[in-house]
């Protein structure tokens, strides 16, 4: 269950917010589990080349979207990260970026259940995504 204040101000589940590299099957992938996806060259002008990555990941929390990168050093650079542990947001990253777009999609559609339980208990947090399980990988 949501805590009231974040009940209010993100949808359930929750929707999610997929930087260029995850790719379209990853989009693709996640609408097929129902979910909605907002993919940044869907939301910002020229696929958000002009913007700053931390300026992108900024623009999706405060829409209340949950951020999707298939690059897992994404956690350890401090402009990228700091819009989530600022806004107490949470993050999800694949821990091979080089999967095929197939099975990118297929680990988010799999541990959808442990990314709607890890959304839940908010953050900040990052967690990657394995084939096996969710991981907490930061704070």
């Amino acid at each position: 269950m949501l805590p009231n204040a974040v009940a209010k101000r993100r949808p359930w589940p929750p929707e999610s917010f997929l930087d260029r590299d995850p790719g379209r099957r990853v989009a693709e992938g996640l609408r097929a589990c129902g979910r909605t996806v907002h993919r940044v060259g869907d939301v910002l002008p020229a696929d958000a080349q002009d913007i700053a990555d931390e300026d992108r990941i900024a623009h999706g929390l405060d829409q209340s979207w949950v951020p999707i990168s298939k690059d897992g050093r994404i956690e350890s650079r401090d402009p990228e990260i700091r819009p989530v542990l600022e806004r107490e947001a949470v993050l999800f990253h694949l821990d091979n970026q080089r999967l095929p777009g197939a099975e990118r999609a297929g680990r988010f559609g799999a541990h959808r259940g442990a990314i709607h339980r890890a959304v839940a208990r908010g953050g900040p947090a990052a967690h990657a995504v394995r084939r096996d399980r969710i991981e907490r990988t930061r704070p």
